[in-house]
């Protein structure tokens, strides 16, 4: 089988689907090659990310690698946020096909770049 089963059930039930009206940071990434486009959105108290949401518009390991993300970030301290790598992503999705390993690369990058505008927004 191609995907695990992990990949397929976060595709066919993502997690925290859907835009954040009042997100603290967005991040928006995007992969002409392929034509994934990533939208992270974080909501953050005390530096703990207390909510996150997504928007993907990609394949489905684009999807699941949202989710999933989105998942593993959640409920955590901005510092641990900004510490997940794409491996980690694609190794709770029990592994990706290597030609699909961009998409958790993507992942990673959307969650930087959410935390990123954050601090812009948030800093003096």
């Amino acid at each position: 089988m191609l995907y695990s089963e992990k990949v397929m059930d976060h595709f066919q039930n993502p997690r925290n689907l859907g835009k954040m009206e009042d997100a603290d940071g967005i991040g928006e990434v995007g992969n002409a090659k392929c034509g994934d486009i990533m939208k992270m959105y974080i909501k953050v108290e005390n530096d703990i990310i207390t909510d996150v949401s997504f928007n993907t518009f990609g394949c489905g390991s684009a999807i699941a690698s949202s989710s999933m993300a989105t998942e593993m970030i959640k409920g955590k301290p901005i510092s641990e946020a900004l510490e997940l790598t794409n491996k980690a992503v694609a190794e709770a999705l029990d592994g990706l096909p290597a030609h699909k390993m961009h998409c958790s690369v993507l992942a990673e990058e959307a969650v930087r770049t959410a935390v990123k505008d954050y601090y812009e927004k948030n800093t003096l």
